[in-house]
């Protein structure tokens, strides 16, 4: 059932973006969790799995549209398909497995069996339904997706039949995707598996981060720097440095045009040499500019809770368990045809950097869950928080499209992200989401 509009705290609209300032109490109250769960995780495209995980007829994962269970099986005809992995006789799962291939699924609690299409094959004492006149098989299957898509090589669904089409969804955003997902002919892949993990924070502020806080970098992951590159972050660029955070519908990708390398790399001399050897042919396919930004320091946040480094190709979900609780999914993504060598550099740099044992992760780990435990306390959270960075920054730029602010050090992109936050949480429909995000910028 949707949510009414009394159904959304009122202290919402004490946000004041435009000035800088942030209720801290997003992170903390239990019926905006709720309201997030349904009017984002319930309406937004969300990403589920990316096509090389699904290599053949049956190939399956498990995975989370907010706190609903989903299967995304590879089907007969080639085509991707979701369905809620919950049986619809008494609820149990139907598939326990992470991922694997397979011709069907059986729920272990009575017996009822699915094919890879979802409809209802088998159901144990059979003949006891067919004496019962009110039983339609065909009404039985597992519940799908409204809607599923894919977008070169990352597949994404969302359980709104009336959710704008996924092209419209992320709009402009694309451009700055390519760069990352079509930098190759080949295309891209996820290497090594997945890397699951719980964290004791609120999704938004692992989201937030990665949407474009590289305020942090040079202060909290300054000991990890020196460890592994020999320098501070803070050296690896230039003060005059040419640097954006951009954003479109909500998704923000900060980057530095002047640092490709480096930290990005962990300077490893094969992914090195492999960007170098590539050069031509990143700029044939990208254009100057955006072929600058493939290997560049940055990180990016699609709305509303898929995350990734360009650089270091670490790529993961944030999956909301409660406002003190996300769990963390991760992968790592490299070009089809890199060499063997340059994904193992990839993987494993991704493994001792951000991973539940990575010097950068745990850094991160620990700032995000003593915050949210923080803006917990009742006097606490009565406290506006300051996102005013970077205010009166935005440009006009003759090639990056959306919203462009000069400068990596900036909010822009983290304001940018609540207020789409907010724009869904505080509507009742698409129509509304689209007529709140008109207004704001005319």
């Amino acid at each position: 059932m949707a949510l009414q509009r009394s159904d959304v705290p009122d202290h919402l609209n004490l946000c004041s973006l435009d000035d800088g300032w942030l209720d801290r109490r997003v992170f903390t109250d239990q019926q905006i969790y709720e309201a997030e769960l349904e009017r984002i995780f319930a309406r937004c495209w969300l990403f589920v799995a990316h096509e090389s995980q699904l290599p053949k007829r049956g190939s399956f994962l498990n995975t989370w549209m907010g706190e609903d269970q989903v299967l995304v099986v590879r089907q007969a005809d080639g085509s991707v398909n979701a369905f809620l992995n919950s049986c619809p006789h008494r609820g149990n799962r139907v598939c326990n497995a992470e991922a694997g291939q397979a011709r069907g699924f059986v729920c272990n609690y009575h017996g009822w069996s699915f094919g890879i299409d979802g409809k209802l094959t088998g159901v144990h004492e059979a003949a006891a339904y067919d004496r019962e006149p009110t039983f339609d098989r065909s009404r039985m299957g597992l519940t799908p997706v409204a809607q599923i898509e894919t977008y070169k090589g990352l597949v994404f669904a969302t359980f709104d039949p009336d959710a704008p089409t996924l092209r419209d969804y992320l709009g402009d955003f694309v451009y700055y995707l390519d760069v990352i997902l079509d930098n190759d002919e080949g295309g891209t892949e996820f290497v090594g598996g997945s890397i699951r993990s719980e964290l004791g924070c609120n999704w938004k502020i692992a989201a937030e981060n990665f949407a474009g806080d590289a305020l942090h970098a040079g202060w909290t992951h300054a000991s990890a720097a020196d460890a592994v590159l020999g320098q501070p972050v803070s050296e690896l660029g230039h003060a005059d440095a040419e640097s954006y955070h951009v954003n479109v519908n909500g998704h923000c990708w900060e980057f530095n045009l002047d640092s490709v390398g480096n930290a990005a790399t962990l300077d490893d001399k094969r992914i090195l040499a492999y960007l170098r050897q590539q050069e031509q042919t990143f700029r044939e396919r990208l254009g100057d500019l955006r072929a600058r930004m493939v290997g560049s320091i940055s990180s990016v946040n699609l709305f509303p809770n898929f995350s990734f480094l360009p650089g270091q190709n670490t790529f993961r979900t944030w999956q909301p368990k409660g406002p003190h609780r996300t769990d963390l999914h991760t992968w790592v993504l490299v070009n089809r045809n890199a060499p063997q060598e340059v994904k193992d550099a990839w993987r494993k740099g991704a493994m001792m950097t951000f991973s539940p044992a990575g010097v950068f992760e745990m850094d991160d780990g620990d700032n995000w869950e003593f915050a949210t435990r923080a803006n917990a306390g009742v006097v606490t959270r009565r406290q506006p928080l300051h996102y005013g960075l970077g205010l009166g920054t935005r440009i006009e730029h003759d090639e990056l499209p959306g919203n462009v602010y000069r400068g990596q050090i900036n909010d822009a992109n983290q304001r940018h992200f609540y207020r789409r936050w907010s724009d869904l949480v505080c509507s009742e429909s698409w129509e509304e989401v689209d007529r709140r995000t008109k207004e704001r910028e005319q």
